[in-house]
């Protein structure tokens, strides 16, 4: 059970970044500077899709983007499906 609070510790914190992330591009959109590029906000919803689906709704960031509205629920999907493994694994 202590493999499980770990790991779910790390997946938290990467969702959370990603979240932070999203939120600090979404700033520099608004205030027309530098911005993330797309493919570091793609790979980041890659290892934290929860992070990014929560921002998308949130911030409303990258929601008329049709490769982030597509690829952000099919990860978590994914994500959920790995999760489920991994806990029946640890058990």
């Amino acid at each position: 059970m202590e493999q499980f609070k770990i790991i779910l510790y790390i997946y938290t914190c990467i969702n959370l970044l990603t979240f932070m992330v999203y939120g600090i591009d979404k700033y520099k959109a608004i205030q027309h500077k530098w911005r993330i590029p797309e493919k570091t906000l793609l790979l980041l919803s890659c290892i934290g899709p929860v992070g990014s689906f929560l921002s998308m709704l949130l911030f409303r960031h990258k929601i008329k983007k049709l490769k982030f509205i597509l690829l952000v629920p099919i990860l978590i999907l994914i994500h959920l499906i790995i999760g489920y493994s991994v806990i029946g694994f640890l058990q």
